[in-house]
Order: C-alpha cells, then structure tokens, then sequence
C-alpha cells in the first residue's frame, strides 16, 4: 500500500476546516492496534519490537520508528501516539480491571475489560487518599522524538488520557457507582470530574508549541446504542465545560480539537457544535446512525470522521466491502469536510485485507 505516500498535513486541516472543499479522499483514524502495527511492520521487512518490552531509550525510539513508518506507508498525513508507544508521555489513573481471554485474529493473549461495579473511588476517603498522576512528571521525549522524526508533510494529533467521563466511568469510580453518586452525591462526582478534567488540561498545556503538532484528538464515550451513558443534564454540568476548556485551548494556539464519542449523543451534539466547538466528531455505527445519515444533518458545521463500520468491516466479502465504501465516499465527500476511516479503530480481530480494501477504495475515488 501507499509506496509513494504524500501526506499533507495542511491540507488535512483545511479538509476537517472546511477551508478546501474539493480534494483527493484523506484519512482518519482514532487507534490502530498494536497487533495490527506488529503485522504490517513485519510484512514490510522490517524489525519489530515489542513496546512492552522496550525498557532502553535505543529500543524505544524504534518502536517509535515502527509506528510512524507503519501510519506513513498506509497513507495518513499525521500519526496519533496510543498509550501503548508514548512509553511516559501520558496520565494514567490507577484502577481495577477485568481480565479475559483475547480470541482475536491478531490474539494478544488476554483482554482487559473495564470495572462497571464499583471502582477505586466510591467515597470521599477515597478521593483523598488517591494517587493522581501528574502532568508535570510525564516525560515528553517521545512526542518530541516523534516530532522530529516524522516524513516531510506529516503532522501529529495527540491524546494524554481517555475522556472525562471515561475516566469517571471506567477508571474510577465504574459505571454503576457513577450513576448512584450522581444522586447520592454529586459534589463528590464534581469534584472528581474537575480534577481530572484539569490534569487533562494541563498536560495538554505542556505541548501546545510543538513541532507538527496538528491538534488534540480526545476520545471520550458517552453513550450507547439508545441514549446517553448518563443524562445529557449531568454531561452538560461535569463533562462538556472540560471538553470546552479542551477545545478552546487548541483553538487559542491555532490547533484542531477532534472528539471521539461512541454511542448515541443527539441529545448533546448542539452542544459539542455550538459550546465546545469541536472541529470534528469521529465514532459511527450503522445501527446508532450512519455516517452518511450523519453528514448530511452536520456536515456542514463540522467535520464527518471516518464512519466505515467496524462490523462490515470484519465480516463482509470483498465485493460487498467495496460497494459499501464506495456509497459512503460517494454520500459523504460531496461539499467536503469529510476523512475516510473506521467507525471505531482498526482493531486485531479485523481481517487486515478488509483494512486495506478499505484504504484501496479511498486511493481510487474519484479517479475513475
């Protein structure tokens, strides 16, 4: 794939700006996983090294290498750095997890899933004896070595920490104890939301200048198939002011805010457009609503990210796989404001020619 890459990383910020509405199709994606990165990188010959593994600054620095060569060759125009290859560029929160077998294509051994019970705050005890990670002590190398060593044309989009809420949800306090609390005790859940919220922050303070850095790209799941996680009232009061503060952030030093929402949101996505003003939203499922649906109720206040659903793109043939991209290409890149990509991220139990038939159907449009 892609032996000549051209990225642009200008014209990718015009794309999701609206600044230039016709154009060759360009691509996004939130998360490509590891095993997926280890194949390719393989494929093309090259050395792997696990980032588990990497324990030196020499083996670190080629894994870093693998990633940016790995996005590059498969034709983005930016890289996005995952907690599995920032090494200490990162806010971890401490939690409990759930472990299972991973039975996917590309296995990775186990799977960890997330505590939605109770998790490691559930009082205001718990809240004063956690230990919060600091923005401060994350070691920025990484970004930096990533940075200055990208190809000509290449940007970078990065991310510290999941979302708020799923922090909230997931990491701290799970699901159902979040959703008792915020009756019981709301000022516990606030309290808990603005400090990750202003961790979040002021990591993202620290790399506003830095070298080809094209914005922050945030994922944060709100919902599921029928509404949101939590009523919209409750994101309205402890999660969106954060991504507003995000936004605003980037949008002060010239940088994209893009925002991965899983689920069902219409209920706040006049809010994430009018008063967090994200530049772009990502995350799309056919049966919540499909991408196509979606640029033409939006498409033309922001950008439409990716959209290709992941479970097509497991299971359909070649054939189908192909027309179903085409339509969507052929609905969604008319008036512009329109990247290519996965509903969700390209994960390791998707067939990696699936992927690249995907990635092929991109490079043909509009050449006839």
């Amino acid at each position: 794939m892609f032996l000549t890459p051209k990225p642009d990383k200008e014209e990718f910020r015009e794309i999701i700006l609206r600044e230039k509405v016709s154009y060759p199709v360009h691509l996004i994606e939130l998360h490509i996983d590891t095993e997926v990165i280890k194949y390719f990188t393989e494929k093309w010959g090259r050395k792997w090294v696990e980032p588990s593994l990497a324990k030196d600054r020499e083996s670190q620095e080629e894994v870093l290498k693998n990633y940016i060569e790995c996005w590059y060759r498969l034709g983005y125009d930016y890289v996005r750095l995952t907690s599995d290859f920032r090494f200490s560029a990162g806010l971890s929160f401490a939690s409990s997890k759930r472990e299972g077998e991973d039975t996917a294509l590309l296995s990775r051994g186990k799977r960890h899933w997330v505590e939605e019970g109770k998790g490691v705050i559930s009082s205001w005890e718990d809240f004063d004896n956690y230990h919060w990670p600091s923005p401060e002590e994350m070691g920025l190398w990484p970004l930096e070595f990533v940075s200055q060593n990208l190809p000509e044309g290449m940007g970078m989009l990065v991310v510290f920490s999941p979302g708020v809420f799923e922090v909230l949800s997931n990491e701290l306090f799970g699901l159902e104890t979040l959703s008792y609390l915020l009756y019981d005790d709301p000022n516990l859940v606030e309290a808990v939301a603005n400090k990750v919220g202003e961790l979040i922050y002021r990591a993202y303070e620290r790399v506003v200048g830095l070298d080809n850095l094209l914005g922050f790209f945030q994922g944060d799941d709100m919902g599921f198939k029928r509404g949101t996680l939590v009523s919209p009232e409750a994101l309205r009061k402890y999660i969106l002011p954060w991504h507003k503060k995000f936004a605003q952030l980037a949008h002060d030093h010239g940088l994209l805010y893009l925002l991965h929402n899983c689920g069902y949101c219409e209920p706040i996505m006049e809010d994430l457009i009018e008063e967090v003003k994200i530049d772009g939203k990502h995350s799309f499922e056919d049966e919540i609503m499909p991408v196509t649906e979606f640029k033409e109720k939006y498409g033309d206040r922001i950008a439409v990210l990716g959209g290709v659903d992941v479970d097509k793109l497991c299971r359909l043939n070649e054939e189908q796989l192909r027309s179903y991209v085409r339509d969507i290409l052929e609905k969604c890149m008319p008036g512009g404001r329109y990247l290519l990509g996965s509903g969700n991220s390209i994960t390791n139990y998707m067939p990696p020619e699936n992927y690249l038939i995907m990635l092929d159907e991109g490079a043909k449009y509009g050449k006839g």
